[in-house]
């Protein structure tokens, strides 16, 4: 177990880390983050066109791979690292996290508020962190077994060439209403609030696909069908690969999940220390690191999820070297073998067994400090305070080492940005 010294030092460490790039936000981020953006649109027009005017697989070809690149890049390096703030320095609209909205069918406003303000606070909690199995798919044993887990192993890859629907409908708790009840950890939506976000929803992804499938093909006369087809293979790219990158970052079989009372007492560097538990980093080449949004590097992103991404390779190697002095497991591997890990972990949990692997990483969250105080007092973990710092909020949580019964959902959702 890390003594309150190493659990002092690990802070100070990693503060010291913060503070020393937040220092150095500026114009070489800004430049970096238009250049992305300028490639993107460029990739966009060059894709539409070559799918509209190609007469053979060729050119075809190209304009799929470009136009998926224009999806993917959209959705990782530019439209998820600008939710997250990061270059909310500059005051560009369209590059501020207060007005961006994304290609993607989910709405940008839905995805803050389960992502930013929930998964990234509450990361790998059982019960208060729904990104881990997304509500649907189980990845440990302190979610109960229900015989529709079987299906997983097949129903998690196919979730995937649909996947901004799945994160879409996730997002806004619509996957809260289409399951048993018994499956659900954390209190269902106001069903008023569903209908509000469901309705914002239904309309994006609608003329989202009109646009793909209906106005572009039908620009294209009687080559429509190839049209339609160039475009739902660039979706299909996008959503496919948005399903490797994500489920690398935290559903590997190294990464740790915790219980609710696990945060009882946490404080910042407790915090630190689960987000790299339950974190896990990929391995691939810069071009495969932007197209990923810098996700290759989860441990750094929720350390520190308000810097610009693409300074992460810089910060890694000094982080890892914090962490694993300080005994923290800094796991990292090729994207192909953390993906197959996190396919492994998809299919030991569809059997209703428990693993020895959680008795190991259990293990590994005591030996940081996160086991329960003997004391029954109630007390407001750093998870909180952050959540009410995010609301500019100063009055106590509600009494109780649990605030789920009496803290809402939208009090929840209400941080769009997590504490770094």
């Amino acid at each position: 177990m890390l003594s309150s010294d190493q659990l002092r030092s690990l802070r100070a460490e990693l503060d010291a880390v913060r503070a020393e790039y937040m220092a150095k936000i500026g114009d070489r981020d800004a430049e970096y983050i238009r250049s992305v953006q300028t490639f993107a649109h460029m990739s966009h027009v060059a894709g539409r066109l070559l799918i509209h005017f190609s007469l053979e697989p060729v050119s075809w070809s190209a304009g799929v791979l470009a136009l998926a690149a224009y999806k993917v890049l959209d959705n990782m390096e530019i439209g998820h690292n600008v939710l997250h703030g990061q270059y909310d320095f500059m005051h560009d609209p369209t590059l501020s996290s207060a007005t961006y909205e994304w290609e993607m069918v989910g709405t940008a406003k839905s995805w803050k508020k389960a992502h930013n303000a929930t998964h990234h606070v509450f990361t790998n909690v059982i019960g208060r962190d729904d990104d881990f199995g997304y509500t649907a798919f189980r990845f440990s044993d302190d979610v109960a077994w229900i015989p529709t887990h079987l299906a997983q192993p097949l129903l998690s890859p196919l979730s995937g060439l649909f996947f901004q629907y799945v994160i879409g409908a996730y997002d806004i708790g619509l996957l809260d209403y289409l399951q048993p009840r018994r499956m659900k950890s954390t209190k269902r939506r106001p069903v008023g609030e569903l209908a509000r976000d469901l309705w914002a929803f239904v309309r994006k992804a609608s003329r989202r696909s009109f646009a793909d499938y209906l106005v572009y093909p039908a620009l294209a006369g009687p080559l429509a069908a190839k049209v339609a087809a160039g475009n739902a293979l660039a979706n299909a790219v996008r959503n496919g690969w948005a399903y490797v990158v994500i489920y690398c970052g935290h559903l590997t079989e190294g990464t740790a999940t915790f219980r609710e009372e696990d945060l009882e007492g946490e404080d910042r560097a407790r915090w630190y220390a689960r987000q790299v538990m339950g974190s896990s980093n990929f391995e691939i080449g810069p071009l495969g690191q932007v197209l990923s949004g810098h996700l290759g590097y989860q441990i750094e992103h929720h350390l520190f999820p308000n810097i610009p991404a693409w300074r992460y390779p810089e910060m890694a190697p000094r982080v890892r070297e914090i962490c694993e002095r300080h005994g923290l497991a800094y796991k990292t591997g090729s994207l192909g073998s953390q993906f197959g890990s996190a396919m492994r972990r998809l299919v030991h949990f569809a059997l209703p067994h428990g693993s020895t692997r959680r008795a190991e990483v259990r293990a590994e969250a005591a030996a940081a400090g996160h086991t329960p105080p003997p004391s029954r007092t109630p007390t407001r973990t750093f998870s909180e305070r952050a959540v009410s710092r995010a609301k500019g909020c100063t009055t106590s949580m509600p009494s109780g080492p649990r605030w789920k019964g009496a803290s809402s959902r939208r009090e929840r959702e209400a941080a769009t940005t997590p504490v770094g």
